[in-house]
This record gives structure tokens, sequence and C-alpha cells, in this order.
């Protein structure tokens, strides 16, 4: 009814047969209007959304930003599916990078771990890149999470069936999934934007 009745007359040809009694309207209205409330005042989103979601955008509108958003959308109603949509953003992102930068991978048929593993060279980004302790063991996590983030959906996504007895993830791992993509597709994508910039400098104007 929030999307279909338009005038106090709509809506009382839907709610007189919905419920019985005026406590049971009233308890109706809050909760059918408690998402939508929460949506506007940020009670839904976290912290890292609005500035991952700048970031995303910022490099591909239609296509990554797009994956991001579903992502976020199926948190909480969706565990599943925002855990398959998590892996898709790190595709999505690692595809465009080695896209633009000409590097060759087998289309259809390279798992997250080895396109990451591409992307990480092509960026200097792989652990073996550096001699620095401290930037190994970051960049080593880094890897570690492309890799946990493939094997959760292929375990916990909806992208493969399950047997008798299917794990079903709670909202709170797919919130893990979601921020761990998002974090690493935005450090990808400002790493790709740096090196770019620094091999296509802007003229001064």
């Amino acid at each position: 009814f929030v999307r279909t009745c338009r005038d106090l007359a709509q809506f009382w040809g839907f709610i007189k047969y919905e419920k019985g009694s005026y406590a049971e309207r009233r308890d109706l209205t809050c909760s059918s209007f408690a998402p939508l409330l929460d949506h506007l005042e940020g009670k839904a989103s976290r912290p890292s959304d609005a500035s991952i979601s700048d970031g995303l955008k910022s490099f591909d509108a239609d296509g990554v930003h797009a994956v991001w958003a579903k992502a976020l959308e199926r948190r909480e109603s969706d565990p599943e599916g925002a855990i398959t949509s998590a892996r898709t953003l790190l595709e999505t992102v690692c595809k465009h990078v080695l896209d633009e930068a000409g590097v060759a991978y087998e289309k259809g048929r390279t798992d997250l771990p080895d396109l990451y593993r591409l992307v990480a060279k092509e960026l200097n980004l792989a652990p073996d890149q550096h001699t620095q302790d401290v930037f190994k063991q970051i960049l080593g996590g880094v890897t570690s999470v492309v890799h946990g983030l493939g094997a959760m959906r292929n375990r916990l996504g909806d992208a493969h069936g399950q047997g008798k007895k299917p794990v079903r993830p709670a909202a709170r791992h797919a919130q893990l999934a979601v921020n761990l993509a998002g974090t690493v597709a935005l450090f990808v994508i400002e790493t790709w934007t740096a090196k770019s910039e620094t091999r296509n400098p802007q003229p001064p104007r």
C-alpha cells in the first residue's frame, strides 16, 4: 500500500479488509513505513558505504557501481545474494583494470584469485614485489581476503546449488563480505588511478 495507495480513500479501501481493529491497523502502518524511514534517516547504511560508493561511481558508474549497489541492497534481505554480488564486484573491478591496462586473461575461465594476481602484479601490489615487512604483510592480507571472498561465495553464495543441509549465512556474514569487497575494490581502483595519472600527467592549466 505504501507504493500503490495515493490518497486516504485508496488506503482505507486497503486497510479495512486487511486488519479488523484500529490497533492492528496502526501496527501495520508503522511496520510498513519503518524500512522507508530507516533508509531516509540513514539507519540502514554503514559508515563506509558512502566513501566506497563515491570511489566506485567515479571509476565506472554504469558497471562497477551497479554491482556495488546491488550488494548493498541485498545485505539484510538476501545474504546469499549479497555475498555473490560482493565477489562479482571484485571480479568486475579486476577485469576493468586488466582491460584498461591491456593485460590478457582467459575470459570466462579465470577465477577471481587468478584475476587479482594479474592485477596485483600490474599495480605492484603483490607481496613479493616489496621488501618492507609491513607492506608484505598488509598486501598479503589483501590477497587472503580475495581468496577468502571467492571461497565464501562458493560455499555460502547463491551461485551454486547446495545439498540436503545447506549452510545459510546471516546478515552479518553478508555485511562482512560486502565491506571487504568494497574496500579492496576501492583500493585497487585508487591504485590504478594513481598509476594512470603518473603515467599520463595532466598538462597545467
